[in-house]
């Protein structure tokens, strides 16, 4: 049986003070590609606005229809997120299938989705996106049939097939919101214990394919080796969805958790962002941010941009933030002086990243003092205890017990404060 090959036609307004228009382009025909779609041409047209009932102006319709006759396609993608009447309207237009940003986006997530929790998000998603453009979608069913009276029995089939179909999607969306809900509350449980605990937790986020993973998983393997358990990574966009937690033990026995967030990217759909809220929050309580920048790119300053107000828009405000710029033995630019918000490395090829556990350590280990304790030689469970979870620096025996000389944070110290001899 032979597969039929998905060939697009790229369609773009370029509105006056949209500065990033190109780049928008590009991603858009990246993203078309990250689904195996091949992108055969593109057509863009320079507008105050966009048109509000076709998204580009009339004469235009007809040149994408000659372009997309003439190459053989079999898809129009535009690069913005269309209303129901646009969609319905260049469907009827140009009598072929015709998809949107957002549309290609949710398609993307819904391949990529791993675990039940981010395939209810994108599924939660995805109808939130589809409700309200049922009649577009659905173009070819039967018109309203004849009768007088009010009811499903006197509707054409067409119609009658979209209220039920309405119906089926709010009570889907109704019961994801509560499954949602659930997993969120967990997620919020775990949150607190990870809270109690005092145990600090650095976030990883930043735009799709800055190699965030690639980050995550140089950090474990060069930080903890033994216990490094691999998140998957691929150059891709969206390679992964999933947030990822991993506990990390350093040799002097500090312990945080480190943490990832799925990749963000220009015009990222309203209804993605919400969904997938719960999972962002992750970053929302962490100690430390790694805001990972692909600085090879040339675009990589509207990159940040984008990341910041994505994070802004679910409520990641005011946490510290260390801005990794990652993938520079790629870039053209001068490296700045590194200082104690920002870093230059290359995670791929392992440059920069004792320089990047240092500025981690030493943002999250900040309220981290040494102390002297005496501990009762009957006690040997104290001593077993710091021996295990705290920096010994170094251990004495005398007359009255066992002395250490111990690097712990405040929490820790005023567990054994009656202990102490001196700070």
């Amino acid at each position: 049986m032979e597969v039929l090959v998905e060939r697009a036609v790229l369609v773009g307004v370029h509105e006056q003070k949209d500065e990033h228009f190109a780049y928008a382009m590009e991603e858009l025909k990246n993203l078309a590609e990250a689904i195996a779609v091949e992108v055969v041409g593109e057509v863009t047209q320079n507008l105050e606005r966009r048109h509000p009932s076709h998204y580009v102006g009339k004469g235009k319709i007809d040149e994408i229809r000659h372009f997309y006759e003439e190459l053989d396609a079999n898809l129009v993608i535009f690069n913005d997120e269309l209303s129901p009447s646009q969609i319905r309207n260049m469907e009827q237009e140009l009598q072929c299938k015709v998809i949107d940003r957002t549309m290609l986006i949710l398609d993307i997530f819904a391949r990529r989705a791993r675990t039940s929790e981010s395939r209810m998000q994108v599924e939660l998603a995805q109808l939130q996106y589809m409700l309200p453009r049922l009649v577009g979608l659905r173009a070819s069913l039967g018109r309203q049939g004849g009768g007088t009276s009010g009811g499903l029995q006197n509707k054409g089939a067409g119609e009658t097939k979209l209220e039920l179909d309405r119906r089926k999607i709010e009570d889907q969306i109704a019961k994801l919101r509560r499954d949602l809900d659930h997993v969120k509350d967990q997620r919020d449980t775990q949150r607190k214990q990870r809270k109690k605990s005092g145990t600090p937790v650095v976030s990883i986020v930043g735009y799709t394919n800055a190699g965030k993973s690639t980050l995550m998983n140089k950090l474990l393997m060069k930080m903890d080796a033994e216990n490094a358990k691999q998140v998957y990574e691929e150059d891709m966009l969206f390679a992964t969805l999933d947030t990822s937690v991993r506990n990390v033990k350093l040799i002097d026995n500090k312990q945080f958790i480190l943490t990832d967030t799925v990749g963000f990217v220009s015009r990222l759909p309203t209804h993605l962002v919400k969904a997938f809220r719960s999972t962002l929050e992750e970053a929302r309580d962490a100690d430390l941010l790694l805001h990972v920048v692909d600085v090879s790119n040339t675009e990589h300053g509207y990159m940040m941009e984008v990341t910041n107000e994505t994070l802004q828009a679910v409520g990641v405000e005011n946490v510290e933030t260390l801005k990794v710029y990652n993938k520079a033995d790629l870039a053209s630019i001068r490296y700045p002086e590194v200082n104690d918000d920002s870093v230059w490395l290359s995670a791929k090829e392992g440059q920069g990243l004792d320089e990047l556990v240092e500025l981690i350590k030493k943002k999250i280990f900040g309220q981290y003092s040494t102390c002297k304790l005496l501990i009762p030689f009957d006690r040997g469970d104290i001593v077993s205890y710091l021996n295990d979870k705290a920096n010994v620096k170094s251990t004495e025996y005398e007359e009255d017990g066992t002395l250490m000389t111990v690097e712990m944070d405040s929490s820790e110290q005023k567990k054994f404060e009656e202990f102490i001899v001196s700070h």
